[in-house]
């Protein structure tokens, strides 16, 4: 709870500031607010995590997703078909040429330097239009027992699918990748292994023989095709849909078959092609579900803008090296930040007087610059307390029976 506390707060100084207060005044915010009974120093933190297993996490992931279910949340994301968006994507998370440990990945530079790093899927869900995205249990890439060859993103993908599927009845998830996922074996798996959904993207150098029959079908004049004119507010957009069903995703008799669309947009007035990209899937795609087949493509990028991006460069620091240690430091402390940054979506996807104030201070800087303020310099009994007093301080009026106290 220490550790969890700085990623918390986006505090690196969180621990230090409650040891100042405990001295003044007797007590701390880190007792009060996150439970610990005795702060403990920073190498005696990581000493403490580094034997833990990142899996030892797992069960808060699940907990924090029960209780969004419980409470309506996670039906806020059905999207497509009534499913759920799930975006895999892979994450590289810390990187060194000097400082490594027994769960380092390799790779050698085009300049023959050997780089130690650590990568893991960190999946979210997803929806079009919907700027807040939800993070799930991470997989880690790391060296697997008893595998000579390096572990990677496919294979962290496949197991965490075999961890966490079962969360899902059949024909409930729609699965989101890029290019990496667009191959036959992992398709199958989705497909007929889990019964799910997948749109994935697909490119023209992974996936040749595919592309060959589009360009045989396209001299035959039997790709299906639509048009749309959109209005973006300053010029005139040509939306493109092509699309074909039944076609191989690989070379060979047994070959999987999925459908193919393809989304291009140019402006109107001079042609200029603003977007471009291609997908597989096994959804139907028809006249009346290409457009919203498209729009499930592009939601892939989520977890790029709103996950990746967030967590780098919007206090989180996920690249910033908290710690390596010997054994599981590196990954227990990414599995404390996702909590972080899971726990705050979950707040403002459920608690009102969390949404009241995130939506009052506009930023989510000032939002943390606030909290980390606060508990510096007061001490607060509980967070209700400390919401309260943000609210009233904010002049917020707070509506009766917002706290459950009240």
């Amino acid at each position: 709870m220490s550790a969890f506390s700085v990623f918390f707060t986006q505090s690196p100084s969180f621990l230090a500031y409650q040891r100042d207060m405990h001295k003044r005044k007797r007590r701390d915010n880190a007792q009060s607010l996150f439970k610990v009974e005795q702060i403990p120093s920073d190498n005696q933190i990581r000493n403490l995590l580094d034997p833990i297993a990142p899996e030892h996490f797992q069960a808060e992931f699940e907990w924090i997703q029960q209780e969004l279910q419980q409470a309506g949340a996670l039906a806020e994301f059905r999207d497509y078909g009534d499913t759920l968006l799930i975006a895999l994507d892979g994450v590289t998370y810390f990187s060194s040429e000097t400082v490594s440990c027994p769960q380092c990945l390799k790779r050698t530079d085009t300049s023959g330097r050997l780089h130690y790093y650590h990568s893991a899927i960190t999946p979210v869900l997803v929806k079009p239009g919907r700027p807040v995205v939800l993070p799930l249990a991470p997989e880690f890439i790391v060296p697997q027992d008893g595998h000579e060859k390096q572990d990677c993103e496919r294979a962290a993908a496949k197991r965490w699918l075999a961890s966490h599927s079962h969360h899902w009845p059949p024909q409930t998830v729609t699965y989101l990748g890029d290019d990496l996922y667009a191959n036959q074996p992992f398709c199958e798996i989705l497909a007929q292994t889990y019964q799910q959904y997948f749109v994935c993207v697909a490119k023209p150098d992974s996936h040749t023989t595919l592309y060959d029959w589009l360009t045989m079908l396209e001299k035959a004049n039997a790709i299906e095709r639509q048009q749309q004119r959109v209005w973006n507010g300053k010029f005139g957009e040509l939306w493109v849909y092509r699309w074909v069903t039944e076609v191989p995703l690989r070379a060979g008799t047994d070959a999987f078959r999925v459908n193919w669309l393809e989304l291009t947009v140019t402006r109107e007035d001079t042609g200029a092609a603003l977007y471009h990209n291609t997908w597989v899937t096994n959804h139907s795609v028809t006249t009346e579900t290409v457009r919203a087949l498209a729009a499930v493509g592009r939601a892939r990028w989520k977890i790029e803008n709103e996950n990746n991006n967030v967590l780098k460069n919007h206090g989180y620091h996920l690249e910033h090296n908290f710690g390596h240690g010997q054994q599981h430091l590196a990954t227990v402390l990414l599995s404390l930040n996702l909590l972080a940054f899971l726990i705050h979506t979950a707040q403002q996807l459920v608690s009102e007087p969390y949404r009241l104030l995130r939506a009052t201070l506009g930023a989510r800087r000032t939002f943390f610059d606030d909290l980390r303020a606060l508990t510096r310099y007061l001490f607060f009994e509980s967070w209700e307390a400390l919401f309260c007093f943000m609210l009233e301080g904010l002049e917020i009026d707070i509506p009766p029976g917002l706290f459950l106290s009240d």
